[in-house]
């Protein structure tokens, strides 16, 4: 598996990561640690986690994983925090408060002493930007996490803390975590851009779509059986009815062709498209089973060529609301004519 730094840090992780939401709910704990195992023989580096995947329990696994094989050196371990993880006013946020006890109750979860990545699951608006990026600059001082990432923000609230933390002289934001697919490419329009400037590493959440670009889903056929949509067709940004649009399928159409092309899967080619975008430092695979990393894995030696960028770049780039985004690239393109 190719390995790549994050961002402009130095930090190098595999170019696939493994994300572990479903550890301990979806996926039983012998199958997670099938699936850390496989993965890590894979050349895989980067796992994902965050305290309030199962209320801590994805920790938990991943931790006595960890004491059990002794890898900690050999893998790079991010995880998250924000939300609530008790019923009182100061377990949830980005307050100094609930930062410190999280990243510590998190270290006890782990059975670590520190991670390597820790990110923010998403903006606090009751919390000063300053004054948790100073409390995760303490952190590393500390010696209890490494760097400093985010997850979920827009493109201001991106800019505004790297700016903030290069100001302040703090450790640098080197992350962003988004969700990001053939589907889902608005974040094109600010976020990726900002992490161009700042060199921020992005690891893209979701990039199967929440499995809408494996294939197995049908138009005017909603879903059913042992699967997300499945189980909850309404569930959270990939719900069936949000998303059986022409759009979708037309997307679906060419992924699919794309894959006859390589004899690969639709899966395959859907991830190593994200892989392969600007930016991108690690892809999040999002497994439920042994058999869905072993099928992701295949992305791994899939180098999609010109022809196919340009084939699925165009069948899934979203409509840009004229304003302010397609007038003022109106506005840019006008101006680079003069050096054409």
């Amino acid at each position: 598996m190719e390995q790549r730094t994050l961002g402009s840090s130095g930090l190098v992780v595999s170019s696939y990561a493994l994300g572990t939401m479903t550890f301990g709910k979806e996926t039983p704990e012998a199958d997670a640690w099938s699936i850390l195992d496989r993965f890590v023989d894979a050349g895989g580096t980067l796992i994902d986690i965050a305290d309030v995947y199962v209320a801590g329990e994805s920790e938990r696994i991943v931790g006595r994983w960890l004491a059990d094989r002794g890898r900690h050196d050999d893998v790079v371990i991010a995880t998250k925090g924000r939300f609530p993880m008790g019923d009182g006013p100061n377990d949830h946020g980005l307050s100094r408060s609930h930062l410190s006890r999280a990243v510590d109750a998190s270290l006890e979860r782990l059975q670590v002493d520190h991670v390597d990545l820790y990110q923010i699951h998403a903006w606090d608006p009751l919390t000063p930007a300053e004054e948790w990026l100073a409390t995760l600059d303490d952190l590393v001082r500390d010696g209890k996490i490494r760097y400093v990432g985010v997850s979920n923000l827009t493109g201001w609230q991106l800019q505004r803390v790297a700016l903030l933390s290069r100001q302040a002289g703090s450790a640098p934001i080197v992350s962003l975590q988004p969700q990001y697919s053939l589907l889902t490419r608005e974040i094109e329009w600010e976020l990726v851009p900002v992490c161009e400037l700042e060199g921020i590493g992005m690891l893209p959440w979701s990039p199967l779509g929440g499995g809408w670009l494996t294939g197995k889903y049908r138009p005017d056929e909603r879903p059913t059986g042992s699967t997300r949509l499945g189980e909850d067709p309404d569930r959270g940004v990939e719900a069936y009815d949000k998303r059986n649009t022409d759009r979708t399928w037309n997307i679906l159409e060419v992924v699919g062709e794309v894959a006859g092309d390589h004899d690969a899967t639709m899966s395959q080619v859907a991830l190593a498209w994200v892989t392969q975008r600007p930016t991108v430092s690690s892809t999040i695979l999002g497994v439920r089973t042994i058999e869905q990393l072993e099928d992701n894995l295949g992305a791994v030696q899939l180098a999609l060529t010109a022809d196919d960028l340009e084939r699925l770049d165009a069948v899934s780039e979203p409509p840009t609301p004229d304003y302010p985004y397609a007038l003022f690239g109106r506005m840019v393109s006008g101006r680079l004519d003069l050096l054409r």
